[in-house]
C-alpha cells in the first residue's frame, strides 16, 4: 500500500487536500463550451475571482486555451498575451489567493513563475509541449496530471479502450514515474473527464474513480457542466448544475479530494453535505 499524500507544496504553503477542495475555473477564452467571452477581459475577471473566493475556492484555475472538443491548439505566445495581465492583476488585487495555471506550455510555466503562479494544470500530461515537466520539476511547481486520449482536435472522433480503467491507471503510473524521475514531488492525477471518452467510458471512470486513489495521489474531478452531463438529461451546460452536484457527490464518495468546477458555491454544499455523511 503505498503512502497516501495528502499535502502538496504551493510555494512554500501546505495544503492539506485530506479534506476535498474546491477549484474554480477561470476561463480567459472566447470559444470555451460554457463560459467562453465572459471573462477575458480583468474588470470581470476580477469580479469572478473575488466571487470565487468568497464562495470558498481554495484554487482559481485561469485558462487561455479552450479545450473543448474540436478545438484548436493556440500558439504559447498568443495564450500568454491572453493570461498573463490577467494572472498579474489577480495576484495585485487577491495576494494570498492560489492560482493554477490552465496550459499545455513549459514557456507558459516559466513565464508565469515570476508572476506567482502556485500550481500547473497540464490537460497534455506533457504529451504536446514535453518541456512543461521539466519547467514544473525545476521550478518545484504542484502539477495536475490528466489523462487525455489524443488531442483536443480529434480526442471525441472514435475513442476506443480495451478497458478505460486498466488503461488510464497504466498512463497514470508511467507518467508518474516519469515525474518522479525528474524530480517532480507534488501530483495530482485527473482522469479527463470527456478528454478522448465516451458518455459510457466517463460514467465506468466515475463508477470506478476509487481505484485511481490506489496510487496514493490526490485524485481531481473535472466533470462541471459537461456534456456526459446534459447529452445524458437531454439539456444543455446552462442547465447542467444539478446533474454537475448529484455527479460531485458520487466523485466524493469515490475518493476525489479536488472538484474543478465553474460554480463554486454548490459545490461547497455539496462537500459539506458529503462531510456530514462521512462523521457518522
Amino acid at each position: 500500500m503505498l503512502h497516501n499524500q495528502t499535502t502538496i507544496n504551493c510555494r512554500g504553503r501546505l495544503i492539506d487536500l485530506s479534506q476535498p477542495k474546491v477549484m474554480g475555473v477561470l476561463n480567459l477564452t472566447p470559444d470555451s463550451f460554457y463560459d467562453g467571452g465572459r471573462y477575458n477581459d480583468i474588470d470581470s475577471a476580477l469580479f469572478q475571482t473575488q466571487r470565487m473566493l468568497d464562495e470558498g475556492a481554495t484554487f482559481i484555475d485561469v485558462g487561455g486555451m479552450s479545450s473543448r472538443p474540436g478545438a484548436e491548439i493556440i500558439s504559447p505566445e498568443e495564450e500568454l498575451q491572453r493570461v498573463q495581465p490577467i494572472v498579474e492583476a489577480i495576484k495585485l488585487r487577491f495576494p494570498d489567493s492560489l492560482v493554477s495555471i490552465d496550459t499545455v506550455y513549459g514557456k507558459m510555466v516559466r513565464a508565469l513563475y515570476p508572476v506567482g503562479i502556485d500550481l500547473v494544470n497540464d490537460i497534455s500530461a506533457g504529451n504536446l509541449d514535453a518541456d512543461i515537466l521539466d519547467a514544473v520539476s525545476e521550478l518545484g511547481m504542484p502539477y495536475i496530471l490528466m489523462h487525455m486520449f489524443g488531442k483536443p482536435e480529434n480526442m471525441q472522433d472514435a475513442p476506443q479502450y480495451e478497458d478505460v480503467i486498466q488503461e488510464i491507471l497504466d498512463f497514470f503510473i508511467q507518467k508518474i514515474g516519469l515525474l518522479r524521475g525528474k524530480g517532480c514531488k507534488d501530483i495530482i492525477i485527473d482522469p479527463g473527464f470527456g478528454f478522448g471518452k465516451t458518455i459510457d467510458h466517463n460514467f465506468q471512470i466515475l463508477k470506478k474513480m476509487h481505484v485511481f486513489s490506489s496510487l496514493g495521489l490526490p485524485v481531481l474531478t473535472g466533470l462541471s457542466r459537461k456534456s456526459m452531463i446534459y447529452k445524458v438529461l437531454n439539456t444543455t451546460p446552462e442547465k447542467a448544475l444539478n446533474g454537475t452536484s448529484v455527479l460531485h457527490m458520487i466523485a466524493l464518495q469515490q475518493g476525489s479530494k479536488l472538484l474543478r468546477v465553474h460554480d463554486v458555491a454548490p459545490a461547497i454544499e455539496v462537500i459539506k453535505l458529503w462531510q456530514q455523511i462521512e462523521i457518522q
